[in-house]
């Protein structure tokens, strides 16, 4: 199967361990509800957070959510004049038989306007 890259942005209201944790979990449950993606199918993930979140690390949730054997690794975002405060990204990597176009990448909450020029 090919690998694709799938993705996703979410914001919190508030820079803490229970809004980040749940934000993602909500983010990654949407990405792989949307694509049909089971765990067998995730190669690895990559979460990054903008610089003004600090209460835990996203990957965090994954690990919560029963993906602890998949590869994680959390990033700082870049600090861009403009950018969306208390945003959290994701790109899981995935094995999967739909070609790019047929991805549905999720943006919710305060990054919903971040990529509308994917599909979603």
């Amino acid at each position: 199967m090919p690998l694709r890259g799938l993705r996703g942005a979410t914001t919190i209201e508030r820079d803490s361990r229970e809004d980040i944790i749940s934000r993602t979990k909500e983010l990654l449950a949407e990405m792989l509800e949307r694509n049909q993606v089971d765990k067998e199918h995730l190669v690895s993930i990559v979460f990054t957070a903008t610089p003004d979140v600090h209460g835990a690390f996203p990957a965090a949730a994954a690990r919560e959510m029963g993906f602890g054997d998949v590869p994680l690794m959390c990033a700082q975002e870049l600090d861009i004049d403009g950018g969306t405060p208390l945003c959290i990204r994701i790109l899981a990597h995935i094995d999967t038989p739909k070609s790019r176009a047929e991805l549905r990448h999720v943006y919710l909450w305060g990054a919903k306007g971040l990529r509308d020029d994917l599909p979603g």
